[in-house]
């Protein structure tokens, strides 16, 4: 579907079918504003103010009321409204006239234990923040243990303290509940032909919901798995009753990918540019070219480019994931980072030299393949000025004598009086 442009003047209503509440503003802040970024937070909290406390459909704005709320541009909005969509905490319909009408539906976040138990979310979340983040605010949502051994449940059941009531009948489906996010992925996998691919007799297929198919995916996506390696996990996660065990499948994706991969984790080096950071192509220019070859490339496949071979080095490899891991770019921002150090650098990767480079740039919030190559051009030509001013400084500072051929005469006169006083003495 082709984006549609969005417009000041184009009007807007928020709707909400979930409760929302201060325990979800925390959610937000601390495990999905590390993803979205703080412009795409302060969006959703926006459109929860446009709420009144006790209505779950607001008044019509225009999109000129966010511009002025937030103090950001249109296009930062836009960008921010897409990652909440890719995310699930936004939904989107359009009504399109001579001004648009859109209809913003809000879901509330994940709860802490489904969002660490999501291997998507978790492994953005990761990628985002880094080891020492993430564990750290990990270890904020854990429950505390608590041992009730020398305990006894005497809590009463509903037979106990109700007498028998006469049955109404039940209909939920007008009542707001909580609506929460839920993650999309695009998978170049088929997951109905996978599953077929399973003998009956091994696998119960009337039991595989649609929340375990989903599961697959996502883990599929997460450890780079193909078709061959997705059916060799689910094969050896099915229990006694051929059944998928969820927590069996989890186990065996990562054990897999360990086994293959010496011990380590998951890497997203062979994950390309996010979609909704994509450039929309719409001409055959050269630097539109150049674009399409950054957002389309992993970061695995475009180093090996650069150095015309079949596989990075362990070097190469440990940069490119402290890039995307440690630091948290993103795989087409990585890509413009390498081919610039490579092209300033005498075609080497230092790492430090990378690192400190790649630390600016997230600082500076880069996350688009065109930002990245705007920082670059704009520190190349900084780069390049500073040379021609040291160059010049060094030809005003240069002495009188300096790559002159100098004169020397010689003061018979002033040379016989000095003899003459050494003699003296």
């Amino acid at each position: 579907m082709s984006k549609i442009s969005l417009m000041p003047l184009d009007t807007f209503n928020v709707i909400n079918h979930s409760y929302l509440n201060d325990n979800d503003r925390k959610l937000l802040i601390m495990l999905y504003e590390p993803i979205v970024g703080v412009v795409g937070i302060n969006l959703y909290f926006n459109l929860w103010t446009f709420l009144d406390r006790e209505l779950v459909l607001s008044e019509t704005y225009t999109h000129k009321d966010l511009i002025t709320n937030m103090g950001v541009t249109l296009k930062e909005i836009s960008d921010a409204r897409e990652k909440l969509e890719g995310l699930g905490l936004l939904k989107v319909y359009l009504k399109e006239g001579e001004i648009n009408n859109y209809i913003y539906e809000l879901n509330a976040p994940l709860s802490a234990s489904d969002f660490f138990a999501n291997p998507l979310l978790a492994s953005v979340l990761y990628t985002s923040v880094g080891s020492f983040n993430y564990k750290r605010i990990k270890e904020y949502f854990k429950f505390p243990k608590i041992n009730l051994k020398e305990y006894t449940n005497i809590t009463e059941s509903f037979t106990d303290v109700f007498e028998s009531v006469s049955m109404v009948e039940t209909d939920n489906s007008e009542i707001i509940k909580k609506n929460y996010a839920k993650v999309g992925i695009e998978s170049e996998l088929d997951i109905e032909e996978i599953i077929s691919m399973i003998p009956d007799l091994m696998l119960n297929h009337t039991k595989v919901t649609e929340s375990t198919k989903e599961l697959i995916l996502k883990l599929s996506f997460v450890y780079n798995f193909d078709s061959n390696k997705t059916i060799e996990v689910i094969k050896g996660s099915i229990n006694d009753k051929h059944n998928i065990d969820k927590e069996k499948l989890k186990i065996n994706y990562r054990n897999l990918y360990q086994f293959e991969n010496d011990g380590k984790l998951p890497s997203i080096i062979f994950k390309c540019q996010p979609d909704y950071l994509k450039k929309e192509i719409k001409d055959s220019s050269k630097k539109s070219k150049v674009i399409y070859q950054f957002e389309n490339l992993s970061p695995y496949r475009f180093i090996c480019m650069k150095s015309k071979t079949e596989k990075p080095t362990k070097a190469e490899i440990n940069i490119l994931e402290m890039l995307l891991v440690d630091i948290g770019l993103k795989p087409g921002v990585v890509n413009v980072l390498i081919d610039y150090v490579l092209k300033i650098n005498d075609n080497k990767l230092t790492k430090n030299f990378v690192e400190a480079i790649a630390s600016q740039w997230k600082r500076s919030n880069i996350e688009t393949v065109e930002q990245a190559m705007e920082i670059s051009k704009q520190e190349f030509k900084k780069k390049d000025a500073y040379k021609k001013e040291v160059v010049s400084k060094k030809e005003e500072n240069k002495p009188e004598w300096f790559d002159k051929k100098i004169e020397i005469k010689e003061d018979l006169e002033r040379q016989k009086k000095i003899e003459e006083m050494l003699n003296r003495k």
